[in-house]
């Protein structure tokens, strides 16, 4: 059972999350700390395998923090708990596996502990088929929402954004699709053209017509470029073979 570790430099709001997680049956210890410095302090000393965070803090910030956690030769997964919104694309620049927005339902907290349990799952077993789920943070008209990374058919290139595709709509997400197709590669996204990434579980059909590839996703036919035939090609056919 993991070790968690609740930073926030408010002493109300880090016992009501020390709490929620403490009553929680998944997990085994709680440690706190109420700043930065403090947090790094007891991760020298303590194996923690999550972190909840806070985001504005004095000194060391949350999101400074987590720069300095992704450093470590094993990372703890990142949730960042906070009242700004405004942080969400940055939580993400850091792979931080959610971002809870203060003032949240106990619920909502128990979903972002699951989260963090899966993804240090997927991590201590790296030979599994499906990595664990990402929640990604797109903006739309100036709220923030989160789309899980399962529901993304496909990505298109936008200059230095990337607008993501699902079943209800599309997302512009402040990240280049290089950045996304080598995070993403592990869950089944591919390269077809230069400004197309697809999602390989949401490939419906593959039309080749004189040589030329066009994969359909979601309705919409999508492109193959030529430098891109044989890597979806290989990889398509060693899905087909599990």
């Amino acid at each position: 059972m993991p070790c968690v570790l609740a930073v926030d430099d408010e002493p109300p709001a880090l016992r009501e999350i020390a709490h929620l997680l403490s009553a929680d049956d998944r997990v085994d210890r709680v440690l706190t700390a109420t700043e930065g410095a403090g947090a790094l302090r007891l991760l020298e000393q303590e194996d923690v395998d999550i972190v909840f965070l806070d985001i504005r803090m004095p000194g060391l910030s949350g999101l400074d923090l987590a720069r300095v956690l992704a450093r470590f030769r094993r990372p703890p997964a990142v949730v960042f708990v906070t009242a700004y919104e405004n942080h969400a694309v940055d939580a993400f620049d850091v792979q931080a596996v959610d971002y809870v927005m203060k003032p949240y339902r106990p619920a909502r907290l128990s979903a972002a502990l699951g989260r963090a349990l899966e993804h240090i799952e997927g991590v201590a077993s790296p030979g599994s088929e499906d990595p664990p789920d990402e929640s990604i943070p797109v903006e739309l008209a100036g709220v923030t929402r989160f789309v899980r990374r399962s529901e993304i058919r496909y990505v298109t290139a936008q200059g230095d954004y990337a607008r993501l595709h699902t079943s209800d709509g599309s997302h512009l997400l402040r990240a280049p699709l290089a950045a996304l197709e080598e995070r993403w590669a592990d869950a089944g996204f591919v390269r077809i053209h230069r400004s197309h990434l697809v999602s390989l579980q949401h490939v419906e059909e593959i039309r080749v017509d004189g040589g030329r590839y066009t994969v359909v996703v979601g309705g919409q036919g999508l492109t193959v470029s030529r430098r891109h035939t044989r890597e979806l090609r290989d990889l398509l056919v060693k899905r087909a073979s599990r």
